[in-house]
């Protein structure tokens, strides 16, 4: 049974998610890491003299607390009223990620921001992102919504696909983060962008060639290229206004602005990716029927 109000919650969840992603974001663009030097007190008190980078830091901070409280209600609030079991799995899998995700942050904190934590710590963050846009896409009325099943005719299935470019996203996301992080260089992330912009580019002119009169199928595919499309000039904005501001004595905004857009937005086209894949696994059958027949040829 669709429950409204239960689907608003999850997308505000969704939401502030995002808005912890930005404040992170914020962290690294601003190299204010270690503004807070211990944890999970901040100098010692829960609430610090706000001034510098401490700003960004503690405000990260306020915002996964955030966050956190809202993924336990939202927990409760599926296992208690969620008739579907997978569904309740999955709340307490968000839960789980989110526990995961703070005592990342954590640890960052107290080894001195140690690169395989951080940078495991931001790709943590994507993937619970993405997966609270999943539980408001499962609560909503238009997933509930029973449509006739596609078929797959493609050479290569679909279903491969869609699995393969929410990967290829998570990867790029991690190179990301490693050059943020200053683990590599930023050649791999160019390199790894190129590779993605044409994985997103494969799947959605698939699915508007073959499946564009199906509506959710079109939508996803739509918004998945409009994200990909906007990431990729944002990207390139980031790159050219760091090397433009690097003799600057500190973090300037047009820099830190991009720079954070940038990390937004390759969070919503992780999500936009896992939409599509979850989109396609719900409308368009699997040949089983025709790789049995393949099986059959070949023996």
């Amino acid at each position: 049974m669709y429950n409204a109000w239960l689907h608003r919650y999850t997308v505000a969840v969704a939401i502030c998610t995002l808005f912890l992603v930005v404040a992170g974001g914020l962290v690294t663009s601003n190299d204010a890491g270690l503004s807070v030097p211990d944890w999970p007190l901040a100098y010692g008190k829960l609430v610090p003299q706000l001034e510098g980078g401490i700003v960004f830091e503690y405000g990260h901070r306020v915002v996964a607390t955030t966050v956190g409280l809202l993924t336990i209600i939202l927990a409760i609030w599926l296992g208690r009223v969620e008739q579907r079991r997978w569904m309740r799995r999955l709340g307490i899998v968000a839960l789980c990620a989110v526990i995961a995700q703070g005592l990342l942050g954590g640890m960052t904190v107290l080894l001195m921001q140690p690169k395989p934590i951080s940078i495991f710590h931001a790709c943590l963050a994507q993937l619970f992102f993405s997966t609270t846009v999943l539980i408001a896409l499962f609560t909503s009325g238009e997933w509930r919504r029973s449509r006739p099943m596609m078929e797959d005719c493609g050479s290569v299935s679909i279903h491969s696909l869609a699995l393969a470019v929410p990967l290829f996203v998570l990867a790029q996301l991690a190179l990301g983060a490693a050059a943020r992080h200053k683990a590599i260089g930023v050649l791999p992330h160019v390199i790894g962008a190129a590779a993605v912009t044409g994985m997103i580019l494969w799947i959605v002119i698939r699915v508007l060639v073959r499946y564009s009169d199906v509506t959710p199928l079109r939508r996803s595919a739509l918004a998945l290229l409009t994200i990909a499309i906007s990431q990729v000039f944002l990207g390139i904005a980031a790159y050219m206004s760091r090397i433009a501001t690097v003799d600057a004595p500190q973090p300037m905004a047009v820099m830190v602005g991009f720079t954070v857009a940038h990390v937004a937005t390759g969070a919503l086209t992780m999500a936009a990716s896992v939409v599509m894949a979850a989109q396609i696994y719900r409308r368009v059958r699997r040949p089983f029927p025709q790789m049995a027949a393949g099986i059959a040829v070949a023996s």
